[in-house]
């Protein structure tokens, strides 16, 4: 409290001193000493009669409040935990292709199917590249396999192994022994029998030539070559068909000389007549047109 009391009293006095100074340039009224000490006098007394009997201020019922400790402390910055990045480990994924519960097979390359296990049998099918298949037996060899026919759902036939990529497992495949032998079926023969059987003049002299058929290949085409070995003349002609011109005025034509049968034909003609002269012809008789397909040549000697 004593020290309230002197800076009142200090400001005061301050107060007073500033008012006794002269201000310049302001003209000031005649100063009663005696009334001007009254008045400090009585000011002085006032000020410190009011300094005595003030009452100590209650800090704690002023109306302004302190904040507590608490409100005054700015809360405590929050802790932070340093962030650790997360290391990612990979893991190698291992991708196990699944065993078939039965064998299957496919080739590199296309590869036939047939009736048995072997070339010898009849080809029914074929395994393309594309095209995996089950397997349903094996061969005593252990080089065929069997599988469904690709041509032909349903039906069965037998694919080399050479070229083959088989995958399961095979251990328990029963084993099929190999369907007989195919026997070779003899493809018939052709054959003919040919014989002169006159002469024809007109403008020119050809021969005529019979002709029979004595395997079981039909013919459908025909070449003769006549040569005659006194005058070592040669005439060749060939055709479709089988052409005789019996006479200067009557022709006829058959386009195929079936099995058992029998046909006149003409041979090309001399520009002179070749009676007395030893001719010797050569035939050929072709299953297709064009001397074509399955032929058979025979030579005949004549004098007509």
């Amino acid at each position: 409290m004593p020290n309230i009391n002197r800076s009142s009293l200090l400001v005061v006095v301050l107060l007073l001193a500033m008012l006794a100074c002269d201000l310049p340039g302001v003209p000031l009224p005649p100063i009663d000493q005696n009334a001007q000490g009254t008045s400090i006098a009585l000011t002085l007394n006032a000020i410190i009669q009011a300094t005595q009997n003030a009452s100590p201020v209650d800090i704690s019922s002023s109306s302004t409040a302190l904040p507590s400790p608490s409100e005054t402390l700015a809360p405590a910055p929050a802790t932070l935990t340093p962030t650790q990045t997360a290391t990612v480990t990979f893991t190698p994924t291992f991708f196990l292709s699944p065993i078939p519960l039965y064998p299957e097979l496919s080739v590199t390359i296309p590869t036939n199917c047939r009736k048995g296990p072997g070339k010898i049998y009849d080809q029914v099918g074929a395994l393309l590249t594309d095209r995996t298949v089950r397997i349903y037996a094996r061969d005593p060899s252990g080089t065929f396999w069997l599988i469904e026919n690709p041509d032909s759902p349903g039906e069965y036939c037998w694919v080399w192994g050479e070229y083959a990529n088989i995958s399961g497992p095979t251990y328990m495949l029963p084993e099929y022994t190999p369907p007989p032998t195919p026997t070779a079926t003899a493809t018939p023969a052709p054959s003919f029998d040919a014989s002169y059987s006159g002469l024809v003049a007109c403008t020119s002299w050809w021969t005529e030539i019979r002709l029979k058929n004595t395997g079981q290949v039909t013919f459908r085409s025909v070449s003769i070559s006549v040569k005659d070995t006194v005058t070592a003349t040669s005439n060749y002609s060939t055709t479709d068909g089988f052409e005789d011109n019996p006479d200067c005025v009557n022709s006829s034509s058959r386009k195929t000389l079936t099995a058992g049968k029998a046909v006149n034909v003409s041979a090309p003609g001399f520009v002179y007549d070749p009676t007395g002269h030893k001719l010797r012809a050569t035939i050929t008789l072709c299953s297709d047109t064009g001397q074509s397909g399955t032929c058979v040549t025979k030579t005949i000697t004549f004098t007509p």
